[in-house]
């Protein structure tokens, strides 16, 4: 035996298609996390203001809640 060590395995940064480590992005993947997130915030956006319209009692529950946080906190 050779320390106990598999032969067939790549330490986990040489494992193919793993892509670039978390410090060294190449700029187009981080262009397009960006655009992926952004997409994502602009659905979630909309997706409030629908409930919002079809719930409105419990949305001006959520904005007196909101409200009344707001005038107990502290700066």
């Amino acid at each position: 035996m050779d320390g106990g060590q598999v032969p067939d395995r790549q330490p986990p940064d040489e494992v193919p298609g793993a892509g670039p480590a978390p410090g060294g992005l190449d700029p187009e993947s981080e262009a397009a996390r960006r655009r992926r997130r952004a997409q994502f915030l602009r659905e979630l956006h909309e997706a409030k203001a629908l409930r919002d319209r079809v719930q409105p009692r419990r949305a001006r529950a959520a904005r007196m809640r909101q409200a009344l946080r707001m005038r107990t906190f502290r700066w």
